[in-house]
């Protein structure tokens, strides 16, 4: 590992790409996402994800360098710990931070073997998002579809939140409602619309529920829920609960996949 570089200045150009990424919840404009804490390090390297950068701390300097000593292609900088809290995107920082080219996924890797899919739709919350992420990993699901006006998979709060499953789940981000339709009518993917059980609603309970086949769950947005358009090609199902009409968007998302993934280990 060569040498750490060191960083003093607020208007280095690498640290304004940085800063610009974390304000903006999106990429670098070297394409790289921001992977703040030393668990999501740990995660880009065992997901074998290409780190190009680790930005450390003087303070934490030498647990950085512990992670990535002998691995070839990582540029560590070090930054007085003042300035590297200018540009660190939690409040109560590790003091470290890697920049790591994401995975690239095609779509026909989401629908591998018996396709379980996820569809965001609308969702705003980086920490729902990325909480969904990693449900979809734990369950089983086989990909997650960002749909457009769904916050973004790169925002550093949504990598966060997925805890690095983002990292090995297959996804795809900014896809046009009518595409993933029709992508998910053409697969033969059944479409599932979580939705809250209000009286009158015809909605099946999620006990009623068959997701041992090739399926897919929507999660609507956390305001206005799943769009209509959505809704016109999926079934309407909601969890049944005592006292609450609806679910946050997270809880609900996990729940759905872990009855799929219950009936899925019942047919295997």
């Amino acid at each position: 590992m060569a040498k750490p570089e060191t960083i003093t200045s607020a208007a280095n150009p690498l640290l304004k790409d940085v800063r610009r990424a974390i304000s903006r919840g999106s990429l670098t404009q070297q394409g790289l996402a921001v992977a703040e804490t030393f668990h999501l390090l740990e995660e880009a390297l065992r997901s074998e994800c290409e780190v190009k950068f680790v930005l450390a701390a003087e303070s934490v300097l030498s647990a950085a360098v512990a992670h990535v000593r002998r691995l070839a292609g990582i540029k560590t900088v070090v930054l007085p710990d003042a300035l590297f809290a200018t540009i660190a995107g939690t409040e109560t920082s590790q003091g470290v931070m890697a920049l790591v080219k994401p995975p690239e996924w095609r779509l026909e890797q989401l629908f591998r073997g018996r396709a379980l899919l996820v569809v965001l739709d609308g969702v705003q919350d980086p920490g729902n998002a990325g909480t969904i992420a990693r449900a979809a990993e734990a369950f089983g699901a086989t990909g997650v579809l960002f749909l457009k006006g769904t916050v973004s998979p790169y925002n550093p709060k949504t990598l966060r939140a997925s805890a690095g499953s983002l990292f090995r789940v297959p996804f795809l981000h900014g896809v046009d409602a009518a595409l993933a339709r029709a992508a998910l009518r053409q697969n033969r993917v059944e479409l599932y619309a979580g939705v809250p059980a209000r009286a009158g609603n015809s909605v099946r309970p999620l006990d009623q529920v068959d997701f041992s086949g090739a399926c897919g769950v929507i999660v609507g947005g956390e305001a206005h829920g799943v769009s209509g358009e959505l809704r016109a090609a999926a079934l309407d199902i909601s969890i049944p609960t005592v006292g609450v009409e609806s679910l946050n968007a997270a809880v609900a998302a996990g729940i759905m996949l872990y009855e799929a993934r219950r009936q899925r280990a019942l047919r295997t």
